[in-house]
């Protein structure tokens, strides 16, 4: 058995620590971005992009911060994509974008066919109900 001493083996332990604390931009990981209705999150490009498109403008909107950076807003629930490209038309980022609801701080009253959202950070209120939201409880309505 090799016995370590004891800088070798605080220096390896730094080192896993360090790379998995590193976490995968959703840009390169090819796992797809998941975002909040109502909320924004940053997209790092690895490098330059001059042209940014959404799929479907009515579930996410890019707003372009500087050449690398992107700011993803969820607007509506769905799946869309995003593409980057760069001066050439070669892509950069091609994802797959899924608008969802915050569920761990919300809760949904069913009375008959009428549903109720509550957001509950800390205190439970009704919560704001965006288009996508209202379109969607009215096609379930209808549905029935």
């Amino acid at each position: 058995m090799t016995r370590l001493n004891f800088s070798t083996c605080l220096a390896t332990l730094a080192a896993g620590l360090a790379a998995a604390a590193v976490p995968a931009s959703p840009a390169i990981a090819g796992a797809g971005i998941d975002v909040v209705m109502n909320q924004a999150k940053i997209i790092r490009l690895a490098r330059p992009a001059d042209t940014i498109v959404v799929g479907n403008p009515l579930i996410a909107d890019a707003t372009v911060q500087d050449a690398t950076t992107i700011v993803l807003t969820g607007k509506g629930f769905g799946v869309t994509n995003i593409v980057a490209l760069d001066k050439e038309g070669s892509p950069i980022v091609d994802e797959q974008v899924t608008v969802a609801r915050d569920s761990a701080s919300s809760v949904r009253i069913y009375r008959r066919a009428e549903v109720q959202t509550m957001s509950c950070t800390p205190y439970c209120e009704s919560s704001y109900k965006s288009e996508a939201e209202r379109v969607s409880e009215a096609e379930m309505n209808t549905s029935r």
